[in-house]
């Protein structure tokens, strides 16, 4: 599965793409919304795994262009964020 993994943290980045890749994965890291942005435009992911909260542009705004865009690619956030509104929302 080829999985998109967009998180500005590198360390908590590090250790997902390692996980995805022990379980046979082929997981891309991008470092923000911005970058992930243009690597998800480039098509060819089974899934994005999103940070909601980076610089430049956030995880909600990303994949809100990507959804504008056509693009129906499932999304898993990832999210300190803990208010039922702020879940809603993603």
């Amino acid at each position: 599965m080829r999985i998109l993994v967009v998180e500005d943290d590198a360390e908590a980045a590090t250790a997902m793409v390692r996980g995805l890749t022990e379980a046979g994965h082929e997981p891309t890291h991008a470092v923000d919304g911005a970058f992930g942005l243009l690597e998800a435009q480039k098509g060819g992911y089974d899934v994005y795994v999103v940070d909601r909260m980076m610089p430049r542009l956030d995880g909600i705004g990303m994949v809100e262009t990507l959804r504008k865009d056509g693009d129906q690619t499932p999304v898993l956030f990832l999210s300190a964020l803990g208010e039922v509104e702020e879940r809603g929302r993603g």
